[in-house]
């Protein structure tokens, strides 16, 4: 136990980085996600191909690829900003490929004659999708969403080896202090479990209110 009550604030401190990135991040994930997913079943070719290859390029790229393109890449064309942000951006966009998936098996379990309905009253295409499609496909993947959620906050952990104050990088300064690295890391993955099942609980939640009955 004196690992953790010798260097809670360190700990606290790579706690709170990871509840940020992950909340943060998630956010951005969540946006790009729909956006995407727009794109994905938009009447518009160009858009639709904007979609494909974001989804294509993003979920056949390494995470750790990803942040080396931000982080060294984006300062290359004059982009410069806190290194935090640059790991929001990374995981954000990395994991919105996968909510944009997700979401569109949402939006094909949903009927086709819903939209046709909406159009036959004469709804466009974003009134359709906003409010007749997509509020009925997010009750279908409630569960895949906080799922890939919580891989996001998993792969939070990447951004320790980019100078980014997260959970997993609590263990380099402990290991050079001399303390047990078997005990530093356990209690570095009771961290990972207070983030990962609370996202869990939340989306518990959101799964009896809205979730589709089975």
């Amino acid at each position: 136990m004196n690992v953790l009550t010798d260097n809670l604030a360190l700990y606290g401190e790579g706690l709170l980085g990871t509840i940020e990135l992950t909340v943060y991040a998630s956010l951005l994930a969540l946006a790009l996600g729909f956006l995407m997913a727009s794109f994905r079943v938009a009447p518009v070719a160009s858009l639709r191909t904007f979609g494909t290859v974001w989804v294509t390029v993003l979920r056949n790229t390494p995470l750790t690829l990803l942040f080396f393109a931000v982080l060294l890449g984006l300062p290359r064309f004059g982009i410069v900003l806190p290194f935090q942000l640059f790991a929001v951006l990374a995981l954000g966009c990395y994991t919105s490929a996968f909510i944009c998936e997700a979401l569109r098996s949402g939006i094909n379990t949903v009927p086709t004659g819903q939209g046709e309905a909406a159009r036959s009253l004469g709804m466009t295409f974003t009134q359709t999708l906003g409010d007749v499609v997509l509020p009925q496909a997010f009750r279908s993947v409630i569960p895949p969403i906080g799922s890939t959620l919580i891989a996001l906050a998993k792969n939070s952990a990447i951004a320790g080896s980019f100078s980014v104050t997260e959970l997993l990088g609590v263990y380099k300064p402990l290991n050079e202090m001399g303390y047990s690295i078997i005990w530093s890391f356990i209690w570095i993955a009771v961290g990972y479990l207070i983030v990962t099942l609370s996202i869990s609980a939340i989306f518990n939640v959101l799964e009896k209110r809205w979730g589709v009955a089975r």
